[in-house]
């Protein structure tokens, strides 16, 4: 998978979030993201991810733009500012849930998604009493859960014990050499330091490179 984001902007009404944004992703690496609130970094993931337009520019998922075809990118799951679920149904009941839209997987792989964000022994409690960093988890579960070729965190770490956080780190690792393309945005620079082979900052709606795998 190649995503190239060709000098985007993106504004709403008068304010420009994103400024004329370029640059190249691919699979097998890790992209790391930091900087300030209001900085841009949510809103140029939501258009990596389909979910918000370009004014202008274009992005294109091995060469196709699918905003022009009205279509979202079919191997990508992202987990983008708080993750929302069913806060009556179970962590379990919720994932269950969000898998029967494509129906690509079953119980084993929902279990194993659970199992790897240290939330199985949860699974059957109500997501509305779940703590900060058990939804957190939960977000990550459904972003990995379906296999995704792009996966897309945003703040993934709040709230997570260290025991947690390490153990998906190690998980993202190995996703890397199996050929994913993440993007990880997060205040934590050592987290990005241990994870990222390229990071960005975002500034005012700018992305600027300031380290990659070459440097480090």
């Amino acid at each position: 998978m190649k995503i190239e984001v060709k000098n985007i902007t993106k504004k709403f009404k008068e304010n420009c979030i994103i400024n004329k944004i370029s640059a190249t992703f691919e699979s097998g690496k890790v992209y790391g993201l930091y900087g300030r609130n209001g900085s841009g970094k949510s809103v140029f993931l939501k258009m990596i991810a389909g979910l918000y337009i370009p004014t202008t520019g274009e992005i294109l998922y091995d060469g196709i733009d699918l905003n022009k075809e009205d279509k979202y990118p079919v191997s990508l799951r992202a987990f983008i500012e708080r993750p929302s679920f069913f806060p009556d149904l179970t962590g379990y009941q919720n994932l269950k849930l969000l898998a029967e839209i494509q129906d690509k997987i079953g119980d084993k792989e929902i279990m194993d998604a659970l199992e790897i964000v240290n939330l199985i022994e949860e699974k059957d409690k109500k997501f509305s009493k779940y703590s900060l960093g058990m939804k957190q988890k939960l977000g990550i579960a459904q972003v990995i859960m379906e296999d995704p070729e792009v996966l897309i965190f945003d703040e993934p770490f709040n709230g997570i014990e260290k025991e947690s956080v390490n153990k998906i780190m190690e998980y993202l690792k190995s996703q890397k050499k199996e050929g994913k393309c993440i993007f990880i945005s997060t205040h934590i620079m050592e987290d990005l330091n241990r994870l990222a082979d390229y990071i960005y900052e975002m500034d005012c709606g700018s992305l600027i490179e300031v380290s990659n795998e070459k440097n480090k």
